[in-house]
């Protein structure tokens, strides 16, 4: 663990923590202020609160955020470049429409879920809400059965892709500021999801389908479906989506098997996670953007427009993140660490709760992320804790950020106005949802963690 920089007095620092945290609140759902705004002030209230000499504050905010983007800032770029491509194209329509047509429409339900799971490690959720969502209607509208019974699906299935596997935006962020080999990420990560798909988006859709019967928003009159001639080859954009991933599982896995000296050198280069998808973007550039007949002018309006939402994300992880090295240079480790060790809970039940708690207070999943995994790197001995046990700890903060969306969440009225149900209807179907992936994710943990 990295020594305090400032010592600050324990009680003045867990006041200073309260009211930094509770103001943190008060100016997101209170007074509607931004949330990158409200953090820095949150984080400014904290140093000056516990003490902290004002160059030592000021060094810490600058140095926090370098040491916060550094490290993850191109990972989230190059996937979004790589997700604005994936959309543009129509690869993740057509990811759909092939596996709707391979389980056929009576486990259409199971496509939409699998599209949403490997969809969703590429784009940030909204957009992957919006890009697949009329897959959906589309299918309600043939089969006469209530909206939640598609809808359900593709929504677990991008949130958990988002969490839990790489190269997502939530998953990187966590596993970087934990220190995890990514690697390692998607060999724990992939199970969780696949797993969280299964409970939150398949069964929990069949109930919850059959109890509550959504119609088709008022607005959708003809939901068109892309004509398989225009999209790309299902192959070639399976293919795309795989590269990254197993380029940086061949890196991870080189490391273990003996009689790899020579071309370890080479796999270590590709596997580096922002050389694999630069990689990625290269061929998905090519074959799903100069193949479709783009050419470099639109190609290039692409990429521009894809990287437009990475700039608030990556300030809002920053402003988080801040907070995060504020807190540990005032040597809040010191004083939680023994605190929890005592209580005799499990780390990664800790860093749910953690994780929870924010996200059921602040309501955007990115802080939560990035608060909690800040706090549990500033425990004392968590640094030395196995990979495989870090990666579970992941899952679990991850699956706490995840879990209790309501209204204080955008992810929630985006969802209500989209299939326009009220927020009753919302809570029941997906503030469950949400709640199912992320207790999954904390099962799974535990269950890793006992093993690690």
């Amino acid at each position: 663990m990295t020594e305090p920089v400032f010592a600050a007095d324990p009680a003045r620092l867990l006041i200073a923590a309260a009211a930094g945290i509770l103001l943190l609140l008060l100016l997101i759902i209170k007074f509607k202020i931004h949330p990158v705004l409200s953090l820095l002030i949150a984080a400014l209230v904290i140093g000056l609160g516990a003490g902290m000499p004002v160059p030592t504050l000021v060094s810490t905010v600058e140095n926090g955020a370098g040491e916060t983007l550094q490290g993850i800032i191109l990972l989230i770029g190059l996937g979004s470049l790589f997700g604005g491509i994936l959309e543009v194209s129509g690869g993740a329509q057509c990811v759909a429409q092939t596996l709707i047509n391979k389980f056929g429409e009576k486990k259409a339900g199971i496509a939409l879920g699998i599209t949403g799971l490997v969809v969703g490690t590429t784009v940030f959720f909204e957009a992957g809400v919006v890009i697949l969502i009329p897959l959906a209607f589309g299918l309600a509208k043939k089969t006469k059965k209530s909206t939640l019974y598609y809808v359900i699906p593709l929504l677990a299935g991008l949130a958990t892709g988002f969490a839990f596997i790489p190269p997502s935006a939530g998953s990187v962020l966590v596993a970087n500021m934990l220190n995890v080999d990514l690697g390692v990420m998607i060999a724990v990560g992939v199970p969780v999801g696949i797993l969280s798909l299964i409970f939150a988006g398949i069964l929990w859709s069949k109930f919850i389908g059959k109890k509550i019967n959504t119609g088709l928003p008022s607005n959708i009159q003809e939901v068109r479906e892309e004509e398989e001639a225009n999209l790309p080859k299902f192959s070639t954009v399976l293919c795309i989506i795989l590269v990254p991933l197993v380029l940086i599982l061949c890196n991870t896995v080189s490391e273990y098997i003996p009689g790899l000296d020579v071309v370890r050198p080479v796999l270590q280069f590709l596997g580096t996670p922002f050389v694999a998808l630069i990689i990625a973007v290269l061929l998905a550039m090519y074959f799903l953007g100069k193949k479709q007949g783009y050419n470099g002018e639109q190609l290039k309006k692409i990429l521009d427009r894809s990287l437009k939402p990475t700039g608030q994300i990556l300030l809002v992880i920053t402003g988080g993140g801040i907070i995060r090295w504020v807190l540990q240079d005032c040597g809040m480790g010191n004083i939680i660490g023994p605190a929890l060790e005592k209580s005799g809970l499990p780390l990664v039940l800790v860093a749910f709760l953690i994780a929870a708690l924010i996200r059921a207070s602040v309501g955007a999943a990115v802080v939560a992320m990035t608060m909690a995994a800040g706090i549990m790197a500033a425990m004392p001995g968590v640094a030395d804790l196995s990979p495989v046990y870090l990666a579970a700890m992941v899952c679990a903060i991850n699956g706490g950020a995840t879990a209790f969306s309501h209204v204080n969440d955008s992810g929630f009225w985006l969802v209500g106005s989209l299939l326009e149900i009220d927020e009753k209807t919302t809570l029941k179907s997906w503030t469950m949802m949400e709640t199912i992936v992320g207790v999954t994710g904390l099962v799974c943990a535990v269950v890793i963690s006992l093993f690690a």
